[in-house]
């Protein structure tokens, strides 16, 4: 059996989908994890796991749940990638690791996705060495959903963190990744584009910006999205735009403030509620408006970065996530599973090259870096 035919049967198989998690790269170890993997499991009946770390751990807790006892194959791995290891450490010696052999799984084909709680910037090494860039990707980049005025809920923003430096024709791959996961994600059939920079005057911004702008304009009338030209950071929450595109510092940037924000107005409510026994009464009488608004700013929902561009679907989950914010990194991965993302991005990358349209050559009608 070739490696894509496995790859096939843990996707499609009696319906089911396969996930491969990394049980130990969390700060707190793998009893979130696997706290989260139950609640995964009781909503997403199809959903079945490997996991990789301590088996003798991991047995102890699994069998605690009575809804993962026949749905998890764990797989051994005594290390531990720590979130102070340097990549190139990780990648030379990290063989024997939980995050390891989450990554395998998946090269394997015996798993669709991997979930990992880790260090990023290892996660994000082992990944392009194990699972390999999709050709004509650079550098693959951190997709994130960010809760938005759309009908949907939410837009899509990446780089958010894979690589701090991102030229032109970097921001027109992200733009093109981005119009691909929006469409396999959201259900939107032709995503406007944004590209984040400082003021939306066409004289504003880097360089690099300004090249990419013209690419991704020319892009849009090929690849069939809608490009709205520079967005602020005002936009990112709007209605005017479905995708954002930036590079990986200013993207993890925005994200950790968003999040941050949100916990922080989160705070604010609870506090301002329990101030005095009128304003507790007045949050009885608002209680269910209040659970609907704590819902739709909790960070832990919208918990998972999704790496495109590789070979094969990695979501990273943040590594202080609870078993919210885990379980919510689980059903994002099942539905990546379900939708073949990898194979539906090589196809879009690989029918824009086979007319002449690929993104380098789109870029290099616009001038090179300085």
């Amino acid at each position: 059996m070739t490696r894509s035919d496995k790859s096939e049967l843990s996707k499609t198989a009696a319906g089911k989908v396969v996930v491969s998690v990394d049980a130990m790269g969390g700060d707190a170890g793998p009893g979130p994890v696997v706290a989260g993997m139950a609640i995964a499991a009781k909503y997403n009946p199809d959903l079945r796991f490997t996991v990789s770390g301590d088996e003798e751990e991991l047995a102890r807790l699994i069998s605690r749940r009575v809804n993962l006892a026949d749905r998890c194959e764990i797989r051994h791995a005594e290390g531990v990638v720590t979130m102070d290891e340097k990549p190139s450490h990780v990648m030379r010696h990290g063989k024997g690791t939980s995050m390891w052999s989450a990554i395998e799984a998946v090269r394997d084909g015996d798993a669709s996705v991997c979930v990992s709680l880790g260090n990023t910037g290892a996660l994000m090494a082992l990944s392009m060495v194990r699972l390999r860039k999709l050709a004509g990707v650079n550098r693959p980049a951190i997709a994130c959903l960010w809760p938005s005025r759309n009908p949907g809920g939410f837009n899509v923003m990446l780089d958010a963190g894979a690589d701090i430096r991102a030229d032109s024709e970097d921001l027109l791959q992200y733009a093109l990744m981005g119009v691909s996961y929006a469409r396999i994600g959201l259900g939107l059939n032709r995503p406007r584009v944004g590209l984040l920079n400082v003021g939306t005057e066409e004289h504003k911004g880097r360089a690099e910006l300004k090249i990419a702008h013209d690419s991704i304009a020319e892009a849009a009338r090929i690849a069939e999205f809608e490009f709205v030209g520079y967005v602020e950071g005002g936009d990112m929450p709007s209605d005017r735009v479905d995708v954002i595109v930036t590079d990986g510092f200013t993207g993890n940037v925005a994200l950790k403030t968003g999040e941050g924000t949100a916990t922080l107005i989160r705070e604010f409510l609870r506090a301002a509620f329990a101030y005095s026994p009128l304003s507790r009464f007045a949050a009885l009488l608002a209680y269910t408006s209040l659970r609907r608004l704590s819902k739709r700013i909790d960070p832990r929902r919208v918990n998972g970065g999704v790496f495109l561009g590789l070979n094969g679907s990695v979501v990273k989950s943040h590594g202080s996530a609870d078993a919210t914010g885990v379980a919510a990194a689980l059903k994002l991965a099942s539905e990546l599973g379900r939708a073949n993302l990898p194979e539906r991005l090589a196809a879009r990358l690989a029918s824009l090259d086979a007319a002449g349209h690929s993104p380098l050559k789109i870029e290099q009608r616009y001038g090179t870096q300085a």
